[in-house]
């Protein structure tokens, strides 16, 4: 497998010399310590080095990402604190054509944060492009193995023993222990408050109270805000789906990633069971009706955000995290107006959700480029993030500036509080807390201190607590980049993706029947029965991780 991964490697060298030949001809970097003091067990290196400017190429491989190093009082702390200064590198159009470039030319920047799903991981740990984190600690700042977590190395350690990337927002079972009652999930189903108790609290469990509050609410409240009611919303659809539609709405019905010991994956195993297939017809009778506009296929997550600040929507299957911006608005226009979670889709035994909480696998990983300028330098300045102080200089900022010790609890200020509240972006943009720089956050760790939620975003994060559950065995269930079985189930998603519309949008049951019936033999035909044994291979492997 490894040879595959290193071919195509060489195929995308070979493309990108006829794209820029400049970016071939990048000088080579032998990632020298230009002095750097390295640090010891028990004093972290960045301490030695602080009074040595300088600033690291950090690529974020997210466009949306806007934020920039230096603007914030908490950035200008840290730099101040340690010394070094970042540069963010955001690609401005499609993430993997810029990361893939970058890649085939040789030339990643010092420190590389991306989704730990992505294929390009593997490859760059494959084609020698990263520094296994491991061996820098160990030279450059053992101080490393006090403050990383020996679960999340254990999880993130290679089939060589190395480990080359730190997760942000990883969750161990450790934690679930440890902060029980506390952890919370994104996952939710929200209503509009002021016209779901408009219509008395209707049971929305079952398909046909679901479909029959839509229907009470489009005749009820036809306009709202001067605009057309949108009785129902969700994430975008993208050319695999919609991650609501799949994974999310099998975690509602309760619905186990596992059937008879095998791996089911939420777009190409659940189509052929019962209690989802009901949901999705659900959603052909609405759309039918006219509950469900056309725009939901097309519409991409701003314009969600937009017609949600709106509060145009009556009802919504969506991450309530991403509702920050639409929420605050609302309630500074009407508190009464925002969206809470609400019990929603349910299998039909009525069980309670089972909703994802923060996974080991975590959200991101963060790895040290081989072209780095100064690894020892990179590798404390990791250490330093994922560390205790740096975890309180990321959240909480700057002691006395932006937050006080109250009764041993780090506490915002008013003012900061106030400002998040009312403009989040301001905030993030002037001040700087609260994880605006979140790529090592430990989002675990700040559950100790009772995570304090703004009035219009509290009511949706509390009430998933009940709910979450660890779905940690089957993080990371990534195919081998360029094998038979990855490539059958990119085609098979993107099937999918076409299908998944198709379903909603088909005129008859009979033609929901059709369309469901030819992907499910299209899906088996292609070789599903391959990808999920490769799929269950490694959720077993994760199983043996876990148990150690």
């Amino acid at each position: 497998m490894k040879k595959i991964k290193q071919c195509m490697i060489t195929a995308m060298i070979f493309a990108a010399s006829f794209v820029s030949l400049g970016v071939l001809s990048c000088s080579k970097n032998d990632g020298g310590v230009n002095g750097t003091i390295a640090g010891t067990e028990n004093e972290p290196g960045w301490k030695a080095n602080a009074e040595k400017p300088i600033t690291f190429d950090w690529y974020i491989n997210f466009s949306w990402f806007a934020r920039h190093w230096g603007d914030s009082k908490v950035s200008k702390y840290i730099t101040e604190k340690t010394g070094v200064n970042v540069n963010y590198i955001v690609p401005a159009g499609n993430e993997a054509e810029k990361l893939n470039t970058m890649i085939a030319g040789d030339a990643l920047p010092d420190l590389i944060t991306l989704g730990w799903y992505e294929g390009q991981v593997p490859m760059m740990i494959d084609s020698g492009l990263v520094y296994p984190l491991d061996e820098l600690a160990e030279k450059y700042d053992p101080y490393f193995f006090k403050v990383a977590n020996a679960d999340k190395l254990g999880w993130y350690r290679q089939e060589d023993g190395h480990v080359y990337g730190y997760p942000n927002a990883s969750y161990t079972p450790a934690d679930y222990e440890k902060y029980a009652g506390k952890l919370t999930s994104n996952e939710t189903f929200l209503v509009r408050k002021d016209l779901y108790e408009a219509l008395g609290k209707p049971d929305m469990t079952t398909p046909e109270g679901f479909l029959n509050a839509l229907r009470r609410a489009k005749d009820k409240f036809p306009v709202v805000n001067g605009l057309p009611l949108i009785p129902f919303g969700t994430a975008e659809f993208t050319d695999v789906g919609n991650n609501q539609l799949q994974g999310v709405l099998e975690h509602f019905l309760a619905l186990s990633p596992e059937k008879d010991g095998k791996f089911e994956d939420a777009a190409l195993g659940l189509t052929e069971n019962p209690e989802y297939v009901r949901w999705l017809k659900m959603l052909r009778t609405a759309h039918q009706e006219g509950l469900i506009p056309t725009d939901i296929f097309v519409d991409k997550r701003s314009q969600i955000e937009e017609k949600a600040a709106q509060g145009r929507y009556f009802c919504m299957l969506y991450m309530n995290w991403d509702m920050q911006a639409p929420q605050n608005a609302l309630y500074a226009r009407d508190p009464k107006s925002i969206y809470i979670a609400v019990d929603g889709p349910k299998n039909s035994h009525g069980d309670d959700p089972q909703l994802a909480g923060g996974s080991i696998a975590g959200w991101t990983v963060t790895l040290i480029s081989k072209k780095c300028k100064d690894k020892a330098r990179a590798m404390q300045f990791l250490t330093y993030l994922i560390s205790e102080e740096g975890q309180m200089d990321t959240n909480f900022g700057i002691p006395d500036v932006t937050y006080k010790m109250e009764n041993g609890i780090p506490t915002l200020t008013p003012e900061v509080k106030a400002l998040d509240s009312k403009d989040k972006n301001k905030q993030e943009t002037e001040v700087g807390v609260l994880y605006t720089y979140w790529m090592l956050m430990d989002t675990a760790w700040q559950a100790q201190w009772g995570v304090e939620y703004a009035p219009s975003l509290e009511q949706p994060q509390l009430w998933t607590r009940p709910y979450v559950r660890s779905y940690a065995v089957y993080d990371g269930l990534t195919l081998p980049v360029g094998s038979d079985e990855d490539l059958i189930y990119q085609e098979i998603q993107r099937k999918w993706g076409k299908v998944l519309s198709n379903l909603i949008r088909a005129g008859s049951e009979e033609e929901f029947d059709s369309i469901l019936a030819e992907y499910n033999k299209f899906k088996k035909d292609k070789g599903y029965a391959k990808v999920q044994k490769v799929q269950t291979e490694l959720m077993n492997k994760n199983k043996a991780k876990l148990s150690k």
